[in-house]
C-alpha cells in the first residue's frame, strides 16, 4: 500500500483516518488515547523493549506493540481491556522488582517517567521480590556524567542516541540475559572511553540511570563565602528554556526573569556569556578573513562547542588545524572576567569566582581543560547546567513567574542579536557572516536574516557574495551529521571557506543540559524563541556592539592581536579514538 494513501482503523469505538504505515500509538494519539511507552522515544529508532505498550488487536492471537506495530485499513484497537491492563502492569512491576525503591534520593524525582507511569497505572504495590541488580558503584568517572547502572531498565535509548544521532559509539549492551547492562565496550568506565560527555544520552533516558554532575553545591558554598566576588554568565540557550523548569511552556523567553532570579540567589553580578559570543565573532571573523588572505587552513571550523571539539580531537585528531583558534565564548567571558572586568573593578583576580549557567554538560569538562586557565587561574570555576540552575530557583523558593524583569549588569552584559542566536545550530555562522560581509565589503548586509543556514535540517549549505568573492559555507548539528562534513574535509570535496559545527542537535537548545524532555517539538519552540529575540534587539550585529568596541580600546587593542592570543586564543589534543 502506499504511504501517501490514508486507511481507518478503530481504536476503543472512535474511528480515525490516517496514513499508511502509521504506528497504532500514533494512531492511538490522533483519537486522543494516550498509550503508555518507556523505551519509545519520538527522535530514535523504535526498539519495543518495555512491552508497557501492548494493546489488542482484534483478529490477532497476541497483544502487539503499538509503537512498533503498522495499522492495516479496518484495523480494530482496544487499548485498556482486562487482558491489556494485567499484562501492562506485569511489566511494569517485573521493570520495578530489579529498580532501586528510592526516589527521594533521586535526582530524576518527580521527572522520572518509571516514577510517572507507575503512578498513572495505579501500582501501590508488587507481588514480584525485589532484586538488586548491580553492586557497582555509581560510574563518576567523568567530570560531566554520571552513571548509575542500577537504575538502568534497559530501554537502550541511549545506546540509540549515542550511535545513530551522535555517531559516538561510547556505550553497549553488554553481556546477556539477566546479567545485560549498558555500558562502554569490555564494561570501562566512560573516562576511559571516546564519549565525548555530549550529555545526550541522559537526554533521553527516562530514569535517573544518566545525569549530570551535580555541582550545584560548589555555587551555593561560593554565594556563602564573603571572600569571594561571585559573578554569572549566562548562554544565550538557557534564557529560552529555563522558563520550563519553572513550569512554564517550552520556548518562553524569560531573559529578564531569569536575570532577577539570579540576583536573588546573591550574585554579585549577572553577565551575559553572548558579550563574549559577539566577541568570539570579532576573533573568529578576523582570523578566517586572515586565513584566506594568507593561504591559511580552510575550510575554518567552528570551536565554540567543546563535545564537538572533543570530538575532533578523539577521531578526527589529524584535522585538528581546521579548528579556529578561538576559544568558546564561555572561556573567554572567563578569561576577560578575571583580568579587564577586575582592573576595571578594583579586584583580586583570585578573588573573583565565576560560574557559567549553560545548557551544556560537556561544558563541565570545558572549564576544567588544563590550557584554559591564566596565570594558575581557570577561566570559569563552575558550569551548571540549565537543569541545576532549575533546582536553584526551586530551593530558593524563589517565585519565577512573578518577578518583574531585570537587565543584565554591565559592562559585560551588554550583547547584540548576532550573540543571541548562537544558541541555535546556524546561528554562529548568520552571526558571522552578518560582521564578515561588512568587514570586507564596508557595505551593509542586505538582509540580517540568513535563512539557509536556519533549521533543523542536519546539514545545510550556503554561498555568499562577498563584492565578487563568493564564500561557500556549510552547517552540521548533530555530531553524525558532523562526521559527513569531516569525511569530506579528510579527502580533499569540502569546498568551503567556513563550517559551523554544533555537538547537539538543534545546536545549543538541544544540549544535554537542557530541561526534560528535549525533542523536535521543544528544540523547534526553543530555536523560534531565540530568533524572536534577536528581531527585538537593538543592535544586532556583534561589530557595532559598544561594549566590545570599548573592550578593543582600552584593553585588547586589536582583533588578533598579542593580547587577544593569550587570553582569548587556545590549542588542542590529540587524543586517542578507544
Amino acid at each position: 500500500m502506499n504511504a501517501l494513501e490514508k486507511v481507518k482503523v478503530t481504536v476503543d469505538g472512535t474511528t480515525v483516518e490516517v496514513f499508511a504505515g502509521t504506528t497504532i500509538l500514533n494512531a492511538a494519539k490522533q483519537a486522543g488515547i494516550e498509550i503508555p511507552t518507556l523505551c519509545y522515544h519520538p527522535d530514535l529508532d523504535t526498539k519495543a523493549m518495555c512491552r508497557l505498550c501492548l494493546v489488542e488487536v482484534e483478529g490477532a492471537r497476541t497483544l502487539q506493540a503499538a509503537c512498533s506495530q503498522p495499522v492495516t485499513d479496518g484495523m480494530v484497537i482496544r487499548t485498556s481491556t482486562p487482558k491489556v491492563r494485567e499484562a501492562r502492569r506485569v511489566n511494569m512491576e517485573l521493570l520495578l522488582s530489579n529498580h532501586p525503591q528510592d526516589c527521594l534520593n533521586c535526582i530524576r524525582n518527580q521527572q522520572c517517567e518509571l516514577q510517572r507511569l507507575a503512578e498513572k497505572m495505579g501500582i501501590r504495590s508488587q507481588r514480584f521480590e525485589r532484586t538488586e541488580k548491580f553492586a557497582k558503584d555509581p560510574d563518576c568517572s567523568t567530570v560531566s556524567i554520571v552513571r548509575d547502572h542500577s537504575k538502568c531498565i534497559l530501554c537502550r535509548r541511549c545506546v540509540a542516541v549515542c550511535h545513530q544521532v551522535q555517531g559516538v559509539g561510547a556505550i553497549y549492551p553488554i553481556h546477556r540475559g539477566m546479567e545485560t547492562q549498558i555500558a562502554p565496550a569490555g564494561d570501562c568506565e566512560l573516562g576511559d572511553v571516546s564519549c565525548v560527555l555530549c550529555g545526550q544520552c541522559i537526554q533521553v533516558c527516562p530514569v535517573g540511570a544518566l545525569s549530570e554532575v551535580d555541582d550545584t553545591a560548589k555555587v551555593w558554598a561560593a554565594l556563602a563565602n564573603p571572600d569571594l566576588h561571585v559573578i554569572v554568565q549566562t548562554a544565550p540557550a538557557v534564557r529560552v528554556a529555563i522558563g520550563e523548569e519553572m513550569g512554564l511552556p517550552a520556548g518562553s523567553k524569560v531573559t529578564g526573569k531569569m536575570v532577577a532570579a539570579l540576583r536573588r540567589l546573591g550574585f554579585d553580578k549577572v553577565f551575559d556569556t553572548d558579550f563574549a559570543a559577539d566577541l568570539t565573532i570579532i576573533e573568529e571573523g578576523n582570523e578566517l578573513l586572515y586565513r584566506m588572505k594568507n593561504h591559511g587552513v580552510l575550510p575554518m571550523i567552528t570551536s565554540c562547542s567543546p563535545g564537538w571539539i572533543k570530538y575532533c580531537e578523539h577521531f578526527y585528531p589529524e584535522l585538528l588545524d581546521h579548528l579556529s583558534t578561538c576559544k568558546s565564548p564561555q572561556q573567554m567571558f572567563g578569561a576577560l572576567a578575571k583580568t579587564y572586568y577586575a582592573q576595571k573593578a578594583g579586584i583580586d583576580p583570585e578573588k573573583v569566582f565565576v560560574v557559567s549557567i549553560m545548557p551544556c554538560t560537556a561544558k563541565k569538562f570545558e572549564c576544567q581543560r588544563p590550557e584554559l586557565q591564566n596565570h594558575g587561574l581557570p577561566d570559569v570555576d563552575v558550569v551548571l547546567t540549565t537543569r541545576e540552575l532549575g533546582r536553584m530557583f526551586r530551593e530558593a523558593g524563589i517565585d519565577f513567574k512573578a518577578l518583574a524583569d531585570e537587565a543584565f549588569d554591565e559592562p559585560l552584559g551588554i550583547s547584540t542579536g548576532a550573540g543571541v542566536i548562537f544558541g541555535a545550530t546556524g546561528g554562529v555562522m548568520e552571526a558571522a557572516l552578518r560582521t564578515v560581509y561588512e568587514v570586507v565589503t564596508s557595505k551593509e548586509l542586505p538582509r540580517l536574516d540568513l535563512e539557509e543556514v536556519r533549521g533543523l535540517e542536519g546539514v545545510k549549505e550556503a554561498a555568499v557574495d562577498m563584492d565578487g568573492t563568493t564564500v561557500k559555507v556549510a552547517v552540521a548539528h548533530g555530531l553524525a551529521n558532523a562526521r559527513h562534513l569531516m569525511e569530506k574535509v579528510k579527502n580533499g570535496t569540502a569546498d568551503y571557506q567556513f563550517i559551523e559545527i554544533m555537538c547537539c542537535p538543534g545546536g545549543c537548545i538541544g544540549g544535554g543540559g537542557q530541561p526534560f524532555p528535549t525533542n523536535t517539538e521543544t528544540r523547534t519552540a526553543r530555536m523560534r524563541a531565540i530568533y524572536e529575540e534577536d528581531q527585538g534587539m537593538a543592535i544586532r550585529k556583534s561589530h557595532e556592539n559598544p561594549a566590545v568596541k570599548r573592550l578593543y580600546e582600552e584593553y585588547l587593542g586589536e582583533p588578533l592581536g598579542e593580547k587577544s592570543h593569550h587570553l582569548l586564543h587556545t590549542h588542542y589534543t590529540m587524543r586517542k579514538k578507544h
